[in-house]
């Protein structure tokens, strides 16, 4: 038997206290760098930019199928990301998750789980990449980021993502490390890109000018944010603090039922959530006044859960309860913590945007270096061989009388005035490129190659060439990418006191009021008549689409392009004193109302017995009959054909005139008693006859007056929106004559070389006219020729409205 060797025993001593040192601070370092915390200029985690990344090597283009999440998890973890493949698969199914990310990089197919419940495991799911994420690893094979090695030396890896957008703001990012936490809220697209390309355009932007472009968070679930003062500081400072409620409407829910109907909820906040507190609230009786929940939430639909209100119980009363009991009303802290150079910085708006727009600008520079290289290499290739096909018989007997590939290439050089490149290149050649047509498309491709060197040289020499490439890159990316806005920003003076309300019951005094819909698109309740001031003054203001007498617990009802009315009261707006600028104190529309997505307020009214006239985009006018108006909160108030919708609506008596104005100048007006009023499920009869092409721009109903005036504003067609504020006209009604329904009218405008049509009409009392931020724009004055040309405009006109009368 062998004897077993024996080997020196070593033992060393270590300070406890030193090792502890050591080892924590390694673990701390792994923590903050490798996994908690995003790179500042791309906006990801190291595992999420692996994810990416491995995705696209993978082909998983958007426009492939779809594989395995398991696949997809093993070959990250056995490639790049060397932990656990449950840590792995938790951020695949972040990043396709739309209720997580404002904008999702993964599509998944299968259950990614919702707010309330976790993903199915990965060998059920399937995924691949979404455009976005294409976007964001495009010209990676341009050497425009620096690859690293991967955990074992053997492959390699991008140490950051091109980054066609700035996903730091617009994803957001959340993580806990070692001492230090990031909590980032997302943001809109569009919003970030504006601000990012003012920043390009003006290096010393303060923040008070980058919030003109992003005045808050917007949240993949929507919702309402009150208060922005914590939003300004964590711009400011990199920490803040905001509420987030959701979007609820007072419904009738039933024939004897009034019920809240929450259709958003706050970010990261899930139904089952919400329901458990309530219950929870109810039984312990916090909450009361609450007879059911109901879940209809469905994957058609969204989100949808029905409170239903007791009887007796005021439904205001009731919602300010749910805000301050439950996640109806949830709050976010904003801890901007990123690396920035292998740092942890906390960042500002303006930090954030920097360093994006600085790491932008590098990609942009490395890539156009190597499309120059690479350009100069094949034109210095093209030169060659068209020296060759010049005397191509000279260059086979050059390589017939070689003994071999060395000789051949040397004779070359020495011959034709050759680089060892450009022979080689000729000697790997097949004979077939050596025709007259390889040789027109070679002089053809130098020149090509000789203007792209020069334009690439070009650029690469000017700074401000640069930055207004990444400017143009930046707006093809959200024209591509970007969408409308879901979150309603409320500033604390705008937020409705519901608490006050629901402190008194719904016993409030019965004052009378007026309430005002701007043209923006705004709600407020007034007590007093709000006068604006000439818009020769130039203040800021909101013109007016429509004034109502009421009272603060009276009943109204909107008008909305998809031909639905929704009954609200005045007791749920902001008040305000009715000053100039009064819309600083109004509440956006989608808060009181809840409309659906693109669905705008066409007028409000109040609902008594009086006719209500409704004029269509295709030329359909309707007179809706009062009496037929259903007891519901919400109905539908015509019957629309596809690809229709209201444009105008006013209360029309029959002494009152309906007029159209359209596109292509024509307009029609004929007594409303014309058209008979009909009920609710009615689709119209013909109002106005259009040409082929043709829509309506503006429809009214004004009583014959000879104060009534017609504006009328035309767009160029050569042109970029806004670029030409066009011409505008203001005529007499009374200069037009009546015609027939249903018949084509009479020209209101001419048009002159140049422009496609009318962007833009009003009818109605003393018009004013507003850019899109509110600044009052001027019109020219009365001209009589009904069908004049019109005067320029000195500035672009957004917004056509009224003033209180």
């Amino acid at each position: 038997m062998s004897e077993i060797p024996s080997f020196s025993e070593r033992i060393d001593d270590v300070d406890l206290s030193h090792e502890m040192q050591g080892s924590f601070l390694e673990y701390a370092y792994s923590v903050i760098y490798s996994r908690a915390l995003p790179d500042a200029r791309d906006g990801l985690k190291p595992v999420q930019r692996r994810i990416i990344y491995q995705m696209a090597e993978m082909g998983l283009r958007p426009d492939k199928g779809y594989v395995k999440s398991a696949r997809v998890v093993g070959e990250v973890m056995g490639k790049l990301h060397p932990h656990g493949d449950s840590a792995i698969y938790d951020a695949l199914v972040r990043l396709a998750q739309s209720f997580s990310l404002r904008v999702p990089f993964v599509d998944g197919h299968g259950n990614f789980g919702s707010l309330d419940d976790g993903p199915a495991a990965s060998r059920y799911t399937e995924a691949k990449l979404r455009p976005e994420a294409i976007a964001m690893t495009d010209s990676l094979d341009e050497d425009v980021v620096d690859f690293v090695p991967n955990y074992d030396g053997q492959l390699l890896q991008p140490d950051v993502l091109p980054a066609a957008f700035p996903n730091l703001l617009v994803n957001g990012a959340a993580g806990i490390a070692v001492g230090m936490a990031t909590n980032m809220a997302p943001h809109n697209l569009v919003e970030v890109i504006d601000a990012a390309r003012h920043l390009l355009a003006h290096p010393d932007a303060s923040l008070d000018d980058l919030m003109t472009f992003i005045p808050g968070p917007d949240l993949p679930s929507g919702g309402i944010i009150v208060g922005l003062d914590g939003i300004r500081d964590a711009y400011s400072s990199g920490k803040g603090t905001f509420r987030t409620r959701a979007r609820s409407t007072i419904e009738q829910v039933s024939a004897r039922k009034t019920g809240i109907v929450v259709t958003e909820l706050p970010y990261l906040v899930g139904p089952e959530r919400v329901i458990e507190r309530i219950k929870d609230g109810v039984t312990k009786k916090k909450i009361t006044g609450i007879s059911n929940v109901v879940d209809l939430t469905d994957r058609k639909n969204g989100l949808r859960l029905v409170i239903e209100v007791k009887t007796g119980f005021s439904p205001e009363a009731v919602l300010d309860q749910l805000y301050r009991l439950t996640p109806l009303e949830d709050g976010f802290s904003i801890n901007n913590v990123a690396l920035v150079d292998g740092k942890p910085l906390t960042l500002g708006l303006v930090e954030m945007l920097r360093v994006y727009i600085a790491h932008r600008l590098q990609v942009v520079t490395r890539r156009s270096r190597f499309r120059l290289d690479r350009k100069t290499e094949r034109l210095h290739l093209v030169d060659g061989l068209l020296r060759a096909i010049v005397d191509i018989d000279s260059v086979i007997a050059v390589i017939r009388a070689s003994d071999d590939a060395d000789a051949a290439r040397a004779s070359l050089q020495n011959t034709f005035d050759l680089t060892e490149i450009q022979a080689d290149y000729i000697l790997e050649l097949r004979l077939r490129r050596l025709t007259k047509f390889s040789r027109l498309d070679l002089e053809t491709e130098r020149e090509a190659l000789v203007v792209d060197i020069a334009a690439l040289t070009t650029l690469l020499s000017s700074e401000g060439s640069l930055r207004t490439l990444v400017s143009d890159e930046l707006a093809d990316v959200a024209t591509k990418y970007g969408t409308p806005r879901r979150t309603t920003l409320l500033d604390g003076d705008d937020v409705p006191v519901v608490g006050a309300i629901a402190s008194q019951g719904l016993e409030v005094e019965d004052t009378p009021c007026t309430v005002i819909l701007t043209a923006t698109g705004k709600l407020l309740r007034t007590t007093v008549t709000a006068e604006f001031s000439p818009a020769t003054k130039r203040v800021k203001h909101d013109v007016v689409r429509a004034a109502v007498r009421s009272s603060t617990r009276g009943e109204l009802g909107a008008i909305t392009t998809r031909g639905r009315l929704i009954r609200f009261s005045p007791v749920a707006l902001p008040s305000s004193s009715g000053t100039v600028g009064f819309a600083s104190g109004s509440v956006a529309t989608d808060y009181i109302l809840g409309l659906a997505t693109g669905e705008r307020i066409v007028t409000i009214v109040e609902i008594s017995e009086v006719a209500l006239a409704l004029g269509t985009r295709r030329g359909t006018v309707k007179r809706v009959d009062p009496a037929s108006f259903p007891a519901r909160a919400d109905f539908a108030i015509i019957n629309l054909d596809d690809n229709d919708e209201v444009v105008g609506a006013d209360p029309a008596p029959d002494g009152q005139e309906l007029v159209f104005v359209t596109r292509q100048t024509q307009l029609l007006h004929f007594a409303a008693m014309s058209v008979r009023p009909q009920g609710v499920g009615a689709a119209g009869v013909a109002g106005i006859k259009l040409a082929d092409g043709d829509t309506v721009v503006s429809f009214a109903s004004v009583e014959p007056s000879p104060e009534v005036r017609v504006v009328t504003v035309t767009a160029a067609g050569a042109t970029l929106t806004g670029a030409d504020p066009g011409r505008a006209k203001v005529t007499p009604l009374s200069e037009f004559p009546a015609k027939g329904r249903a018949t084509s009218g009479v020209r209101s405008h001419t048009l002159l070389k140049g422009e496609i049509g009318l962007s833009m009409a009003f009818v109605g009392f003393d018009p004013r006219a507003s850019a899109t931020d509110g600044t009052a724009r001027d019109l020219p004055d009365d001209v009589g020729k009904r069908d004049g040309t019109g005067a320029p405009l000195p500035d672009v006109v957004s917004i056509l409205g009224t003033r209180l009368r």
